[in-house]
């Protein structure tokens, strides 16, 4: 299949245009473009621009407001509980985040738990806002259920992120971004684009049947749990994405398990729902408040060298760092551009069309 190279610059313009177009303050447009772009030039193209059109669709159905009244709803010196009133993610997130960090700075670490909002884009954006205040940064999200439980074929957790960011001395930070599925639904849907199969291990028909169908979802399927199965310690898998799901939800009032409402617009949401839109969760803890922050780093640089030199069982491959290929995969894509597979360029020209902006090429 086709890829076509943009520019950082040609995409973040375009990005922001749609954005502005749906009613977005230009402050918001210009978060939300980032939080997109910044999952784009770090290689994690699944949530990307490649998300944009969904927005749009949540958008339409009135299922996303463009201008929330985001605001805090319980609080106390180290905790909060945020309404994003049904704001996009990408900009209810971030304000959780800031709040977390400005409790922090005062008191050590803060807590922040949302409600009434909808997909946050990538959980490493916001983790990473901690880092840069020489903070341990947290975030996670619940999200639509497409997986089953372990033994079972019912859909009732979400991939459900979880992201730790810890800040480093003369290294780059380390980055713990991962769902606590087998893998994102994002990996399948760009598997469907490209017409490729998804390892064995990610998803099971709707009997419980491995599969390697990266359509297996539409017809009934779910996605499995970190671990894949038992044996491969899948159970590990449901118990952080249940942890997710408690942190982000049942602890905010934010809609959980089955209930969470799905991302794709041609799906409605439940009719019987248990709570408010999606939940997130986002904390932030000063590295002050456990050692000197020189100390600490001088001892994260010295963890991360130690690990950069383990030796391996193949001499032509390296331990790999927690967030090292996101890293390298952004310093590349600002000196060569960011690819994007044909369907999701010609998904974008149609969107421009669409809301009467200008195309992307």
């Amino acid at each position: 299949m086709t890829n076509y190279i943009f520019s950082e610059t040609s995409l973040r313009n375009f990005t922001r245009r749609v954005f502005l177009a749906i009613g977005c303050p230009p402050a918001d447009a210009d978060l939300a473009t980032d939080v997109l772009l910044q999952a784009d030039l770090r290689g994690v193209d699944s949530h990307g621009v490649a998300r944009l059109s969904g927005y749009v669709r949540l958008w339409e159905k009135e299922r996303i407001n463009t201008r929330p009244d985001i605001r805090v709803v319980h609080e106390t010196p180290t905790t909060a509980t945020v309404n994003g009133d049904r704001g996009l993610g990408l900009v209810v997130a971030p304000f959780a985040m800031k709040l977390a960090i400005e409790k922090a700075k005062t008191y050590g670490s803060g807590w922040v738990s949302v409600k009434n909002s909808n997909h946050f884009g990538i959980a490493g954006y916001h983790s990473l806002m901690a880092v840069r205040e020489d903070m341990i940064g947290l975030s996670m999200t619940n999200a639509s259920p497409l997986v089953a439980p372990t033994y079972s074929n019912e859909r009732l957790l979400g991939t459900n992120p979880i992201c730790y960011a810890f800040p480093a001395g003369k290294n780059a930070p380390v980055v713990v971004d991962m769902a606590t599925a087998a893998a994102a639904n994002g990996k399948l849907e760009i598997a469907q684009r490209t017409g490729s199969e998804i390892p064995s291990g990610w998803v099971q028909d709707k009997q419980g049947n491995d599969s390697t169908d990266p359509n297996e979802l539409k017809v009934g399927g779910a996605l499995l749990p970190l671990g894949s199965d038992k044996a491969h310690g899948s159970h590990k898998g449901y118990g952080l994405g249940a942890a997710v799901d408690i942190l982000s939800a049942i602890l905010s009032g934010a809609n959980y398990g089955p209930w969470v409402p799905p991302f794709v617009a041609f799906l409605d949401p439940p009719a019987d729902p248990v709570g408010e839109g999606i939940g997130h969760f986002l904390g932030a803890m000063r590295v002050d408040g456990f050692r000197p922050v020189g100390e600490y780093k001088h001892h994260m640089d010295n963890w991360i060298d130690r690990f950069s030199k383990a030796k391996t069982v193949d001499p032509a491959k390296k331990v790999i760092i927690p967030g090292q290929p996101e890293l390298e995969a952004e310093a590349e894509r600002r000196k060569t551009g960011i690819p994007l597979v044909q369907a999701v360029a010609d998904d974008l020209n149609q969107l421009a069309d669409k809301l009467a902006v200008e195309r992307l090429f």
